[in-house]
């Protein structure tokens, strides 16, 4: 509730330094109905004419009471500044009471204060030092809701606040320097640093004199301090900008060194840090000419809100088109301008929140008429510019007991929807994701806390997210193993088998023959039996894609989940079966296809691989295989499956054209093709001999 930004005191430097001109000058030529030179309306020297120029003390003031103005619009009520003036002592303009925490106070007290006197004799007494012992004890003072907290009882009531302390390191007299040579740089940091100093000194003190009896106020909690050091236009200061530093456990300090000028552009920019602010620009509002009243041009109004206002309408996938304002370093959100219409309930209830809303240049002709407008009882609505598509509406500005308030509307589904179906994804919709797979997941990764700690290196949760499968399609079609576990009454318990982490001998046994049962029904023919297949038999070319994929798929897994030597037995032996079945998988290969379970989604179309298949690698790793398993002293599965092979390619009869051709030499192919006494023969008979050749072939 009392949080840092509740307190903000400003302290102003009032001595002599602050009297000099901002060396901005204002020609008052247009008064005579001639242009204004651009060199005399923003520049620093003199064009000629009559000119006025701000002084420091009122770009300070100004800068100021427009800080104050922004936040007493966007928090009534809630969020509080004070003035305070420093010359010989602290003058206290105004104080934590309502009564005094509105511009028309401040604005006239200032009045009475006035631009500090050129003729003010040097002096130490002069300095901003008592404002800040000032703005210590008034941050030690409770609000009204402070005072409320502690009458209904708070034993501990929160007190934060702010000072943003406006002075130049420039004045020697104000910093406590006598007159002399310019300072250097060196020194005036050591002022700057002797102001941090004394600052976070008065406040261990002002929480000392607190402590005991609590009769003199609240504890300070922590301080922000800001030191905002303005010279002229043109005029190089000494003094480098710092960011925010601690200085100690109640203290936060940083520095800022601007021209004049651009005091304002300064605060306005600290001020969205400080409230959590943002900005909006309201575009292509359509306004009528002073000049001509039949013609109309489009304007712009830059408005500040709760930043809230932003993140509330946003989804996850969905972001509004920000920009940066020129003279600015900060970044405002770009909103069109809807046909205006009456505030109706239709409209607000998608509405998600509503924040006050003042405009940045309050003065300027555009904001005054969209003030007004909105003041007459009329809202807008504020859409998202877009090149191509409908257009969103995201917000609306209505106002209702004289403030204006930003109602932010629900682009993404509203609570009150139905549902998301779980077959609306991305590319349109999906209807079969694997949910019962996935809940039985989700049942073996559920995880509850322990009360002692683990003696071992890794903990149980992190052990079972280890023993998690690595390997889950989301969908059915674009898996072959998982699909055949209703059909194939030994697959689910095989798959089991492979991510168990624990896998024995008698295990990789029962695996290796699932494995070399399967390779017989591929020899054969058989079709795996899918669900929803037909009974019309695919071509012999569908069924061994089929196996292939079945076979590479199954090799992903076991080496997702190779963590033991019998697992690593399983790879090598199906890496065996699937170059006997002309599927060859090399290291490379391997590995790609690791990194691909990793990186590319199951909805990734499949990759064509190469045709090319090397013999050598095929022999090579049939070999190894066969090396590998006759070592252990039993008969392997490769050479059941070898010995099968031979004996089926024995009754095969060989190609005629290879038995009749001598060794060492290539087979032709339809040796009598271009005779011409056998092209002589009518169409549509063909030689006794070489119909029988073909059909061999």
């Amino acid at each position: 509730m009392f949080e840092r930004n509740q307190k903000t005191i400003f302290v102003l430097d009032h001595t002599r330094y602050f009297s000099i001109s901002s060396e901005q000058y204002i020609s008052t030529d247009y008064l005579k109905g001639k242009p204004i030179p651009e060199t005399a309306a923003g520049g620093s020297s003199a064009v000629g004419g009559t000119q006025l120029s701000k002084s420091l003390w009122t770009c300070a003031v100004e800068s100021s009471i427009e800080y104050c103005r922004i936040v007493w619009d966007l928090f009534p009520g809630r969020k509080h500044v004070r003035f305070i003036v420093s010359d010989t002592a602290a003058h206290i303009v105004n104080t934590w009471s309502s009564s005094t925490q509105n511009m028309s106070h401040v604005s006239n007290a200032m009045m009475m204060v006035s631009v500090p006197s050129r003729s003010i004799p040097q002096s130490s007494d002069y300095s901003v030092i008592h404002g800040l012992r000032a703005a210590i004890e008034a941050l030690a003072e409770p609000t009204d809701e402070q005072a409320h907290a502690a009458q209904v009882g708070c034993n501990k009531i929160p007190n934060k606040g702010r000072v943003i302390c406006i002075t130049s390191a420039r004045d020697n007299t104000s910093m406590k320097s006598k007159s002399g040579p310019a300072p250097n740089a060196r020194y005036l940091t050591l002022l700057i640093t002797g102001l941090e100093d004394i600052f976070n000194t008065v406040l261990l003190q002002q929480n000392a004199l607190v402590a005991p009896s609590g009769k003199k106020g609240l504890l300070i909690d922590h301080c922000h301090l800001v030191i905002l050091n303005i010279v002229p236009l043109g005029v190089e200061s000494l003094v480098t900008n710092r960011s925010l530093l601690d200085i100690s456990p109640l203290l936060d300090v940083e520095i800022h060194t601007v021209n004049a000028p651009d005091i304002s552009d300064k605060l306005l920019h600290l001020i969205m840090g400080h409230y959590d602010l943002a900005s909006t620009t309201v575009t292509n509002i359509p306004m009528k000419e002073e000049q001509n009243a039949n013609s109309s041009a489009n304007y712009d109004v830059e408005i500040l809100h709760d930043r809230a206002a932003h993140t509330k309408v946003c989804g996850p996938d969905f972001t509004l088109p920000t920009s940066i304002k020129s003279g600015t370093s900060y970044e405002t959100v770009t909103l069109k301008w809807c046909t205006p219409r009456g505030c109706g309930s239709s409209d607000l209830q998608p509405c998600v929140g509503q924040f006050n809303v003042t405009p940045v240049d309050v003065t300027s002709r555009p904001s005054s008429c969209l003030i007004n407008f909105l003041l007459n009882g009329r809202s807008v609505l504020l859409e998202v510019p877009r090149k191509t598509g409908t257009k969103t509406t995201s917000h609306m500005l209505s106002a209702r007991g004289g403030e204006i308030f930003v109602h932010s509307l629900s682009i993404a589904r509203s609570a009150m929807d139905e549902a998301p179906s779980i077959s609306d994804g991305p590319g349109g919709r999906v209807s079969d994701y694997r949910i019962p797979e996935m809940g039985q997941l989700l049942k073996m990764s559920r995880m509850v806390p322990l009360k002692t700690k683990p003696k071992g290196k890794l903990s149980p949760g992190e052990h079972l997210w280890r023993r998690m499968p690595r390997y889950f399609p989301r969908t059915t079609n674009v898996t072959i193993l998982f699909n055949l576990q209703r059909q194939l009454t030994w697959l689910p318990h095989f798959l089991h088998l492979l991510v168990k982490e624990d896998m024995d001998k008698q295990e990789e046994v029962r695996c290796q023959q699932q494995i070399h049962e399967l390779y017989k029904s591929a020899s054969r023919g058989d079709m795996l039996p899918f669900s929803n297949a037909n009974n019309m038999r695919p071509k012999a070319s569908k069924i061994k894609d089929q196996y292939r994929l079945f076979y590479r798929e199954l090799e992903q897994l076991i080496q997702l989940n190779a963590q033991t030597v019998h697992h690593k037995n399983l790879l090598e032996s199906l890496q065996s079966l699937r170059a006997a079945y002309g599927d060859v998988t090399n290291k490379s290969e391997a590995s790609v296809a690791h990194l691909r379970s990793y990186t590319e989604s199951p909805l990734s179309p499949e990759r064509l691989e190469p045709n090319s298949v090397g013999s050598n690698s095929s022999s090579s790793l049939l070999k190894a295989s066969k090396r590998r398993m006759s070592s252990s002293g039993q008969r392997s599965l490769l050479d059941m499956i070898s010995h099968a092979e031979r004996n089926q390619s024995s009754k095969r009869l060989d190609f005629s054209g290879r038995l009749c051709t001598p060794l060492g030499q290539t087979a032709k192919l339809y040796p009598d093709f271009g005779n011409k006494e056998k092209d002589s023969l009518a169409p549509g008979i063909m030689p006794s001999n070489l119909k029988d050749e073909s059909i061999r072939s």
